[in-house]
């Protein structure tokens, strides 16, 4: 007896699944702890409940319809696959096949299995991502209901235009491991959700500190460690072009983080280095390498640790106050500058520095390596694809998240947002449960005795909110 079939390379396939589950504890319990940790304690319980719940409801979807709409067969032309289940022992046990891609990769040496699970914590930590846009008021209800249809109708098809053979596949668009299909779609929906949901309490905007840096900190290095199976493991193969995607995304997060320190240092009104500070540039960083990490070298990955958190940083501290309708929105982590913004550049410049010598897949006989190459490469036209398929994602992502909401709203009649009452109280009033229990519970006290006033907001300390379309005061 032999335990691996003819077809089945034994190291790629234990990287694959170690990317996986690497890619899996950014979800779990990485962002559960990193959000939990940054908005008030009131609502650490709810933040961490939404993020778990939306693991678990991402892969019910996935196994059942959901990746084959994104890796599967086409249904309509070039736009999105045929939903079918991945249940049975051949989908499980079976070489994996992505059928547009045929003869345009090697052969996978993976199951089908390594593959769907790879993609499934993909598309989970995508809406993981822009519940950051939404928290502090939108209806537990709501959510485990919004997320199946979000996985469905925006996830699917972003993942079948770029990453499973279809349209933007077809016409070059570059998108190594989910700068657009994650980190924009993430930063578009989650502002689309947050500007029909409504602002959080004007005082918990006004007060938007976090309950737990040490547990933010622990969340954030835990995400950024997790980020190397997020790039390493897009070539499918524990290849060359994985190794030096890791180191990339590295380096890349490394410059970026550094550089938002610098510049609320020498830049910003009280000219200080704060650790959140640095988490936002940490973010800008592994966010825009993201869509280039295996197709850029050394120093176009240092260029992309700069432009894009330089960007974010000027967005950060301006479109809140003075552009609509960045001023109008409450974003309450910031999600469309961090992901959304940085995310769109970080593509963008895959069109200017693709190198066509970093090489994914090497060509055999008459095979021409697979392999990138952008603007400063001689190839221009690679910056107008990436341009107008993230065009795409920001257009359809945005109509999809809007339709769901307003479908949930007006023909559902659902409530998108909590009452007053329970914005009020937090965590007791929506699960029972809070995170810091005290002798007294938050729900009795919150009724016998009027809230403290809150404090002033420092609206020009770096944070992960937005309150009332400022940056949020995010120190104690």
């Amino acid at each position: 007896m032999i335990p691996y079939p003819t077809w089945l390379g034994s190291g790629d396939n234990a990287w694959q699944m170690t990317a996986a589950t690497l890619v899996g504890l950014m979800s779990i319990p990485a962002l559960a702890v990193l959000y939990g940790g940054l908005v008030q304690k009131k609502w650490a319980m709810n933040t961490m409940m939404m993020v778990f719940c939306t693991f678990c409801l991402t892969l019910i979807t996935w196994v059942l319809w959901a990746y084959k709409m994104g890796f599967g067969t086409p249904l309509i032309s070039s736009f999105v696959g045929d939903p079918r289940t991945i249940l049975g022992a051949g989908a499980l046990q079976g070489q994996a096949n992505i059928p547009l891609l045929n003869g345009l990769m090697p052969n996978f040496k993976l199951p089908q299995s390594s593959v769907a699970y790879f993609q499934f914590v993909f598309a989970a930590i995508t809406p993981i991502l822009f519940i950051g846009s939404v928290l502090g008021r939108i209806s537990f209800r709501v959510w485990v209901i919004f997320v199946p249809l979000w996985i469905t109708f925006a996830y699917a098809v972003n993942a079948f235009l770029l990453w499973g053979g279809g349209y933007w596949a077809q016409k070059g668009a570059l998108d190594f491991s989910g700068g657009y299909v994650i980190h924009l779609a993430a930063g578009v929906s989650g502002f689309t959700a947050a500007a029909i949901v409504g602002p959080r309490l004007k005082k918990d905007r006004e007060r938007a500190i976090p309950n737990n840096l040490l547990f933010v900190a622990v969340g954030a290095g835990i995400l950024w460690l997790g980020w190397n199976g997020f790039n390493g493991g897009d070539p499918y193969f524990a290849s060359a072009d994985a190794a030096a995607a890791v180191v990339n995304t590295n380096l890349a997060t490394a410059v970026s983080m550094m550089v938002w320190i610098f510049m609320d240092m020498f830049l910003s009104k009280e000219k200080k280095p704060t650790f959140l500070g640095g988490l936002n540039g940490m973010i800008c960083g592994l966010v825009g390498i993201t869509p280039a990490a295996g197709y850029v070298n050394g120093l176009g990955v240092i260029v992309i640790g700069v432009i894009p958190c330089v960007i974010v940083w000027v967005a950060w501290y301006t479109l809140p106050k003075y552009v609509w309708p960045f001023n109008k929105v409450d974003d309450a982590l910031g999600v469309v500058y961090t992901h959304g913004i940085a995310g769109l550049v970080g593509g963008l410049m895959v069109g200017l520095l693709a190198d066509p010598n970093m090489i994914e897949y090497l060509g055999v006989g008459k095979n021409s390596s697979v392999s990138g190459a952008g603007l400063f490469y001689g190839h221009p036209h690679q910056l107008l694809v990436q341009f107008l398929a993230a065009v795409t994602i920001i257009v359809w992502d945005a109509l999809v998240t809007a339709a769901i909401l307003f479908t949930l709203k007006y023909v559902f009649r659902m409530k998108l947002r909590l009452s007053e009452e329970e914005m009020e109280i937090g965590d007791v009033a929506v699960h029972g449960e809070e995170a810091y229990p005290s002798d007294t519970l938050i729900s009795v006290t919150a009724q016998a005795a009027p809230a403290p006033a809150p404090a002033p907001a420092d609206k020009d300390r770096p944070g992960v909110g937005s309150a009332d379309g400022e940056p949020a005061a995010r120190t104690p």
